[in-house]
């Protein structure tokens, strides 16, 4: 189970910190990721972090942005979102990928309007 927080609105320029919190699996084996889906837009992905947090995937959209990590101690990754702008307007969704099993959360909304 991947349980999603941290969502809501912000301002242009503003930040938001995303949270996941996973259970009923090894998340240190896991492969995590953030995607996002705004209305009437195929799903995205975000960010990626590797098992051990050392190697990280960015869409090109949000490099220098957004920062994933992951701390194995606490089952939980997180998504650090500056420099928020309309266009990151989305649903927030996490994602647990150990061998060939994906985990979905159910998605935390992110608003970013004036």
């Amino acid at each position: 189970q991947l349980v999603e927080s941290g969502g809501g609105l912000v301002q242009p320029g503003g930040s938001l910190r995303l949270s996941c919190a996973a259970s009923g699996f090894t998340f240190s084996n896991a492969e995590m990721s953030w995607y996002r889906q705004a209305p009437g837009k195929e799903r995205e992905l975000v960010a990626t972090i590797a098992r051990t947090g050392v190697g990280t995937y960015y869409v090109e959209s949000v490099k220098g942005r957004f920062t994933i990590s992951r701390d194995n101690a606490k089952n939980t990754v997180y998504l650090q979102m500056n420099s928020l702008q309309p266009e990151d307007t989305a649903v927030y969704i996490c994602k647990g990928r150990v061998w060939f099993d994906n985990y979905w959360g159910q998605g935390t909304q992110v608003t970013v309007s004036s």
